[in-house]
């Protein structure tokens, strides 16, 4: 059911983001690895982007499963950069409810969406190791295209209703939101009103979503360890393996630092408010700027492409 938005007051409804309590003097200077992580985490995805569409020998299912998670750590960036670097640079504080629940929106979607493409990509290198000679065929690129669409449209849709019910919600609490940026359990901490649906429904989507794409990696990584113990060659296992180690290390970039917002939350009551804010800040800032690295790093065809276009601007 659509909520009745002439009950609610969100016309005039404003929040207050926070930045760096009691460093406040200092948040030009703070602002300076928080804009450099930014910057290469959008110029990073960019490149991959820009490779994966151009270069030939990347037009592959596992090339283009890492341009859909390019793009979303696009998304998960720009969701937070204008209000972060705004408290940072002009004190930009105020933000409106609209505002806020389109940004909270859009960051949590492109969480979910993070966490359901690393779940496609596990899927991924486990067709490409127990299937090799099928892979191709079983994940073409309008597979991987559909695929896609499907996880985007997924991870929109389940955190819609929560989004909209915020608008039903009147917002008397005092307070300032723990990040700057917008929250969900923030701005129902603000709220007056009955927030059971919102909280419970939140849970629910986490444990059923980033929940099962968590086990579902696990599963995918038994097998994938399974099938190749079963070869022969000491030689084609640890080559087999080595396929695998750029994608655990960006399950790890994900999932770490989710993990450790969520301690601090849970545990961490009587903890600085800066620590907070560190902890909601590299959660979402680390996962775009390292997974353009790691690929980079550790992947032979992209660290060859980038080399490539290198090269070629140096001719230029």
């Amino acid at each position: 059911m659509m909520p009745n938005l002439r009950n609610t007051n969100f016309s005039f409804a404003t929040f207050l983001l926070t930045g760096f309590p009691g460093l406040e003097w200092a948040h030009c200077w703070i602002s300076l690895p928080i804009f450099a992580g930014y910057l290469v985490a959008v110029l990073g995805n960019i490149t991959i982007l820009h490779l994966v569409r151009t270069e030939n020998s990347l037009h592959q299912p596992m090339y283009y499963f890492l341009a859909i998670l390019a793009v979303t750590d696009l998304g998960l960036c720009m969701s937070t950069l204008p209000t972060v670097l705004g408290v940072l640079w002009f004190d930009a504080r105020a933000i409106g409810l609209v505002s806020c629940i389109l940004q909270q929106h859009f960051l949590h979607s492109f969480s979910f969406m993070e966490s359901a493409v690393l779940f496609a990509m596990s899927l991924d290198r486990l067709v490409a190791i127990r299937f090799p000679l099928r892979y191709a065929t079983i994940l073409s690129g309008p597979h991987v295209a559909l695929a896609g669409a499907v996880l985007g449209l997924r991870s929109a849709a389940i955190t819609a209703a929560p989004s909209l019910h915020l608008f039903t919600f009147l917002y008397c609490h005092p307070g300032a939101l723990s990040h700057a940026y917008c929250l969900h359990q923030d701005m129902i901490h603000l709220a007056c009103s009955d927030t059971r649906f919102n909280s419970i429904y939140g849970l629910c989507i986490i444990m059923l979503a980033m929940g099962s794409d968590v086990l579902f990696i696990l599963v995918s990584y038994t097998i994938i360890l399974h099938t190749v113990l079963t070869i022969a060659s000491a030689r084609e296992r640890l080559k087999a393996l080595n396929t695998c180690v750029s994608h655990i290390l960006a399950v790890l970039c994900f999932y770490v630092p989710v993990l450790g917002l969520s301690i601090v939350h849970r545990f961490g009551r009587h903890a600085s408010p800066v620590v907070h804010v560190f902890m909601g800040t590299v959660s979402v800032l680390f996962p775009p700027l390292m997974n353009p690295v790691i690929y980079s790093i550790k992947t032979q065809q992209i660290r060859q492409a980038i080399l490539k276009v290198i090269s070629l601007g140096k001719l230029q």
